[in-house]
Protein backbone atom coordinates (compact mmCIF):
# COMPACT_ATOMS: atom_id res chain seq x y z
CA UNK A 1 0.00 0.00 0.00
CA UNK A 2 1.57 3.12 -0.91
CA UNK A 3 1.01 6.48 1.33
CA UNK A 4 2.25 9.74 0.40
CA UNK A 5 3.80 11.52 3.45
CA UNK A 6 1.35 14.96 2.95
CA UNK A 7 -1.77 11.63 3.43
CA UNK A 8 -0.44 11.43 7.17
CA UNK A 9 -1.98 13.84 9.42
CA UNK A 10 0.87 13.14 11.92
CA UNK A 11 4.55 14.05 11.49
CA UNK A 12 7.41 12.72 9.90
CA UNK A 13 11.11 14.00 11.41
CA UNK A 14 14.61 13.40 9.73
CA UNK A 15 17.57 13.07 11.90
CA UNK A 16 15.87 13.71 15.16
CA UNK A 17 18.05 12.81 18.44
CA UNK A 18 16.66 10.39 20.29
CA UNK A 19 18.08 11.23 23.70
CA UNK A 20 15.26 13.44 24.66
CA UNK A 21 12.22 10.39 23.69
CA UNK A 22 14.34 8.12 26.15
CA UNK A 23 13.99 7.48 29.98
CA UNK A 24 17.99 7.46 30.37
CA UNK A 25 18.64 10.11 28.77
CA UNK A 26 21.18 8.53 25.90
CA UNK A 27 20.86 7.47 23.00
CA UNK A 28 21.66 8.95 19.18
CA UNK A 29 19.83 9.69 16.21
CA UNK A 30 16.69 8.47 13.98
CA UNK A 31 17.32 8.13 10.42
CA UNK A 32 13.55 8.71 10.58
CA UNK A 33 10.46 8.85 12.87
CA UNK A 34 6.94 9.38 12.81
CA UNK A 35 4.36 10.74 15.55
CA UNK A 36 1.08 9.88 14.22
CA UNK A 37 -2.06 12.12 14.93
CA UNK A 38 -4.09 9.03 16.63
CA UNK A 39 -4.69 5.55 15.93
CA UNK A 40 -6.22 6.04 12.59
CA UNK A 41 -3.01 7.69 11.32
CA UNK A 42 -0.96 4.95 12.72
CA UNK A 43 -3.19 1.78 11.21
CA UNK A 44 -2.46 4.09 7.49
CA UNK A 45 1.40 4.26 8.56
CA UNK A 46 1.68 0.96 9.18
CA UNK A 47 -0.20 -0.76 6.57
CA UNK A 48 2.38 1.30 4.04
CA UNK A 49 5.66 0.12 5.53
CA UNK A 50 6.92 -2.96 3.75
CA UNK A 51 6.76 -6.28 5.50
CA UNK A 52 10.49 -6.48 6.09
CA UNK A 53 11.04 -3.02 6.74
CA UNK A 54 13.07 -2.42 10.24
CA UNK A 55 10.78 -0.78 13.07
CA UNK A 56 11.23 0.59 16.51
CA UNK A 57 8.38 1.46 18.95
CA UNK A 58 8.70 3.69 21.29
CA UNK A 59 6.74 5.17 23.91
CA UNK A 60 7.83 6.99 27.04
CA UNK A 61 11.43 5.34 26.23
CA UNK A 62 11.53 3.57 28.92
CA UNK A 63 13.04 -0.43 28.96
CA UNK A 64 15.05 0.38 25.96
CA UNK A 65 19.06 1.92 26.05
CA UNK A 66 19.60 2.73 22.44
CA UNK A 67 23.46 3.22 21.66
CA UNK A 68 24.71 6.64 21.04
CA UNK A 69 25.42 6.26 17.02
CA UNK A 70 21.54 6.07 16.93
CA UNK A 71 19.29 4.16 14.97
CA UNK A 72 18.64 3.27 10.95
CA UNK A 73 14.76 1.27 11.90
CA UNK A 74 12.17 3.83 11.36
CA UNK A 75 10.66 4.97 14.57
CA UNK A 76 7.37 4.73 15.73
CA UNK A 77 6.86 7.66 18.40
CA UNK A 78 3.22 7.16 20.48
CA UNK A 79 4.39 9.62 23.37
CA UNK A 80 0.88 11.83 24.12
CA UNK A 81 -0.35 10.33 20.60
CA UNK A 82 -2.75 7.40 20.18
CA UNK A 83 -4.10 7.48 23.92
CA UNK A 84 -7.39 7.22 23.39
CA UNK A 85 -8.96 5.23 26.46
CA UNK A 86 -12.81 4.60 27.98
CA UNK A 87 -15.08 2.22 29.56
CA UNK A 88 -16.65 -0.36 27.25
CA UNK A 89 -19.40 -1.61 30.09
CA UNK A 90 -18.94 -1.75 33.87
CA UNK A 91 -15.96 -3.48 33.42
CA UNK A 92 -13.93 -3.72 30.53
CA UNK A 93 -11.97 -1.43 29.64
CA UNK A 94 -10.71 -0.43 26.19
CA UNK A 95 -6.73 0.93 26.00
CA UNK A 96 -4.95 2.18 22.91
CA UNK A 97 -0.81 1.33 23.00
CA UNK A 98 -0.19 5.03 23.94
CA UNK A 99 -1.66 5.60 26.99
CA UNK A 100 0.55 5.75 29.79
CA UNK A 101 0.07 2.93 32.28
CA UNK A 102 0.10 4.73 35.33
CA UNK A 103 -3.09 6.39 33.62
CA UNK A 104 -4.65 3.23 33.35
CA UNK A 105 -4.15 2.18 37.02
CA UNK A 106 -5.15 6.26 37.97
CA UNK A 107 -8.47 6.00 35.61
CA UNK A 108 -9.51 2.40 36.95
CA UNK A 109 -9.16 3.76 40.72
CA UNK A 110 -11.23 6.58 39.70
CA UNK A 111 -14.04 4.30 38.31
CA UNK A 112 -13.90 1.79 41.34
CA UNK A 113 -12.33 -1.01 39.46
CA UNK A 114 -9.72 -3.18 40.83
CA UNK A 115 -6.64 -5.07 40.15
CA UNK A 116 -5.25 -2.54 37.93
CA UNK A 117 -3.35 -0.68 40.48
CA UNK A 118 0.38 -2.53 39.38
CA UNK A 119 0.40 -0.48 36.37
CA UNK A 120 0.82 2.34 38.46
CA UNK A 121 4.28 1.10 38.62
CA UNK A 122 5.36 0.38 34.86
CA UNK A 123 6.77 3.36 33.43
CA UNK A 124 5.76 2.88 30.11
CA UNK A 125 2.45 2.75 27.82
CA UNK A 126 0.24 0.24 27.17
CA UNK A 127 2.01 -0.49 23.72
CA UNK A 128 5.09 -1.42 25.10
CA UNK A 129 3.19 -3.69 28.59
CA UNK A 130 1.54 -5.49 25.67
CA UNK A 131 4.79 -6.53 23.92
CA UNK A 132 6.76 -7.73 27.09
CA UNK A 133 4.14 -8.65 29.08
CA UNK A 134 5.52 -5.88 31.80
CA UNK A 135 4.48 -6.35 35.41
CA UNK A 136 5.07 -4.95 38.98
CA UNK A 137 4.09 -5.42 42.35
CA UNK A 138 3.43 -9.00 41.77
CA UNK A 139 1.08 -8.75 39.01
CA UNK A 140 1.53 -8.53 35.13
CA UNK A 141 -0.42 -7.00 31.94
CA UNK A 142 -2.00 -9.75 30.42
CA UNK A 143 -3.49 -11.12 33.53
CA UNK A 144 -5.53 -8.85 32.50
CA UNK A 145 -6.01 -9.00 28.79
CA UNK A 146 -9.43 -10.10 26.72
CA UNK A 147 -8.49 -8.84 23.29
CA UNK A 148 -6.26 -6.89 21.66
CA UNK A 149 -6.05 -5.34 18.19
CA UNK A 150 -2.78 -5.60 15.98
CA UNK A 151 -1.52 -5.00 12.74
CA UNK A 152 1.48 -6.46 10.61
CA UNK A 153 3.20 -3.89 8.30
CA UNK A 154 1.47 -3.80 5.03
CA UNK A 155 -1.76 -5.39 6.10
CA UNK A 156 -5.32 -4.20 7.65
CA UNK A 157 -5.59 -4.55 11.49
CA UNK A 158 -6.91 -7.41 12.89
CA UNK A 159 -8.30 -8.23 16.43
CA UNK A 160 -7.24 -11.66 18.41
CA UNK A 161 -8.34 -13.32 21.75
CA UNK A 162 -5.65 -13.21 24.68
CA UNK A 163 -5.48 -16.81 24.69
CA UNK A 164 -4.05 -16.73 20.93
CA UNK A 165 -0.67 -15.58 22.68
CA UNK A 166 1.62 -17.30 24.30
CA UNK A 167 2.26 -15.39 27.54
CA UNK A 168 5.52 -15.99 29.63
CA UNK A 169 7.67 -13.62 32.35
CA UNK A 170 8.46 -10.67 30.15
CA UNK A 171 7.76 -12.72 27.00
CA UNK A 172 4.80 -12.67 24.87
CA UNK A 173 4.76 -14.74 21.05
CA UNK A 174 2.23 -16.23 18.59
CA UNK A 175 2.43 -13.66 15.60
CA UNK A 176 5.84 -12.33 15.28
CA UNK A 177 6.25 -8.54 14.63
CA UNK A 178 2.65 -8.12 15.58
CA UNK A 179 1.88 -4.30 16.30
CA UNK A 180 -0.12 -4.06 19.53
CA UNK A 181 -2.95 -1.12 19.12
CA UNK A 182 -5.57 -1.92 21.57
CA UNK A 183 -6.22 -3.78 24.21
CA UNK A 184 -9.50 -4.77 25.98
CA UNK A 185 -8.98 -5.00 29.56
CA UNK A 186 -11.70 -7.40 32.20
CA UNK A 187 -11.46 -6.04 35.13
CA UNK A 188 -13.63 -6.35 38.33
CA UNK A 189 -16.00 -4.07 40.52
CA UNK A 190 -13.96 -2.68 43.23
CA UNK A 191 -14.76 -4.63 46.50
CA UNK A 192 -14.37 -0.82 48.21
CA UNK A 193 -13.42 2.81 47.84
CA UNK A 194 -9.46 2.55 48.31
CA UNK A 195 -7.99 2.20 45.09
CA UNK A 196 -6.39 5.68 44.59
CA UNK A 197 -5.36 4.95 48.40
CA UNK A 198 -3.78 1.41 47.62
CA UNK A 199 -2.04 3.38 44.15
CA UNK A 200 -0.44 6.16 46.52
CA UNK A 201 0.82 3.02 49.04
CA UNK A 202 2.54 1.35 45.69
CA UNK A 203 3.86 4.24 44.77
CA UNK A 204 5.52 5.38 48.22
CA UNK A 205 6.80 1.45 48.27
CA UNK A 206 8.59 2.49 44.79
CA UNK A 207 9.69 6.03 45.57
CA UNK A 208 11.44 4.71 49.15
CA UNK A 209 13.06 1.56 47.22
CA UNK A 210 14.11 2.81 43.48
CA UNK A 211 16.06 5.75 42.49
CA UNK A 212 13.29 7.50 41.32
CA UNK A 213 14.73 11.10 41.11
CA UNK A 214 17.98 9.69 39.03
CA UNK A 215 17.13 8.39 35.10
CA UNK A 216 17.19 5.06 34.55
CA UNK A 217 15.31 2.64 32.79
CA UNK A 218 13.52 0.82 34.70
CA UNK A 219 14.51 -2.84 35.97
CA UNK A 220 18.31 -3.53 34.25
CA UNK A 221 17.96 -7.46 34.48
CA UNK A 222 14.99 -10.31 34.36
CA UNK A 223 14.27 -12.23 37.92
CA UNK A 224 16.49 -15.59 37.25
CA UNK A 225 13.98 -17.78 38.68
CA UNK A 226 13.57 -18.16 42.66
CA UNK A 227 15.73 -15.44 42.88
CA UNK A 228 15.99 -11.77 42.39
CA UNK A 229 18.42 -9.89 40.04
CA UNK A 230 18.93 -7.02 42.91
CA UNK A 231 19.96 -9.81 45.81
CA UNK A 232 22.68 -11.30 43.45
CA UNK A 233 24.31 -7.62 42.71
CA UNK A 234 23.98 -6.30 46.15
CA UNK A 235 25.67 -9.70 47.33
CA UNK A 236 28.18 -9.05 44.56
CA UNK A 237 29.46 -5.81 46.16
CA UNK A 238 28.46 -3.66 42.91
CA UNK A 239 25.96 -1.20 44.28
CA UNK A 240 27.25 2.17 43.68
CA UNK A 241 29.92 0.92 41.10
CA UNK A 242 30.77 2.97 38.28
CA UNK A 243 31.99 3.49 34.47
CA UNK A 244 31.32 6.76 32.81
CA UNK A 245 28.58 8.87 34.21
CA UNK A 246 26.47 5.22 34.89
CA UNK A 247 26.48 3.90 38.30
CA UNK A 248 24.51 0.61 39.85
CA UNK A 249 22.09 2.38 42.45
CA UNK A 250 22.92 2.47 45.91
CA UNK A 251 19.05 2.72 46.08
CA UNK A 252 18.45 -0.82 43.74
CA UNK A 253 20.72 -2.59 42.90
CA UNK A 254 18.90 -3.75 39.50
CA UNK A 255 18.73 0.33 38.80
CA UNK A 256 21.49 1.66 36.72
CA UNK A 257 21.02 5.32 36.82
CA UNK A 258 22.40 8.39 34.73
CA UNK A 259 24.18 10.54 36.84
CA UNK A 260 24.24 13.17 34.69
CA UNK A 261 26.90 12.63 31.92
CA UNK A 262 26.35 9.07 30.51
CA UNK A 263 26.70 8.02 27.42
CA UNK A 264 24.68 4.61 26.48
CA UNK A 265 28.36 3.22 25.56
CA UNK A 266 29.03 3.47 29.63
CA UNK A 267 25.54 2.13 30.34
CA UNK A 268 26.17 -0.88 27.90
CA UNK A 269 29.48 -1.20 29.72
CA UNK A 270 28.23 -1.36 33.09
CA UNK A 271 25.28 -3.58 31.96
CA UNK A 272 28.51 -6.61 30.91
CA UNK A 273 30.69 -6.01 33.93
CA UNK A 274 27.41 -6.57 35.59
CA UNK A 275 26.58 -9.82 34.11
CA UNK A 276 30.47 -11.13 34.57
CA UNK A 277 30.86 -10.10 37.95
CA UNK A 278 27.43 -11.81 39.54
CA UNK A 279 28.32 -15.12 36.97
CA UNK A 280 32.18 -15.17 38.15
CA UNK A 281 30.36 -14.55 41.68
CA UNK A 282 27.27 -16.50 41.76
CA UNK A 283 27.97 -18.53 38.87
CA UNK A 284 24.33 -17.17 37.37
CA UNK A 285 24.24 -15.19 34.05
CA UNK A 286 21.54 -12.50 34.39
CA UNK A 287 19.63 -12.09 30.95
CA UNK A 288 19.18 -8.42 30.44
CA UNK A 289 15.45 -7.40 30.62
CA UNK A 290 15.92 -3.96 28.98
CA UNK A 291 16.19 -4.15 25.16
CA UNK A 292 19.35 -2.71 23.41
CA UNK A 293 19.55 -1.28 20.22
CA UNK A 294 21.26 0.64 17.56
CA UNK A 295 24.78 1.37 16.11
CA UNK A 296 27.75 2.46 18.67
CA UNK A 297 29.21 5.39 17.91
CA UNK A 298 32.20 5.71 15.77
Amino acid sequence: MNVSEQSLAGRILRQEKLAKYTSWRVGGVAEKMFIPNDKEDLELFIASLNKDEDVLWLGLGSNLLIRDGGVEETVINTRGKVKQMYLLDTTHLYVECGVPCAHIARFCAENDLSNAEFFAGIPGTMGGALKMNAGAFGSETWDLVEQVEVQLQGEKVTKKAANEFEIAYRSVSGIDNACFLSAILKLEAAKDTKGQARIKELLAKRNATQPTSLPSCGSVFRNPENDHAARLIEVSNLKGYKIGGAEVSTKHANFIVNTGNATAADIEQLITYVQNEVYKQQGIKLQTEVCIIGKSAV
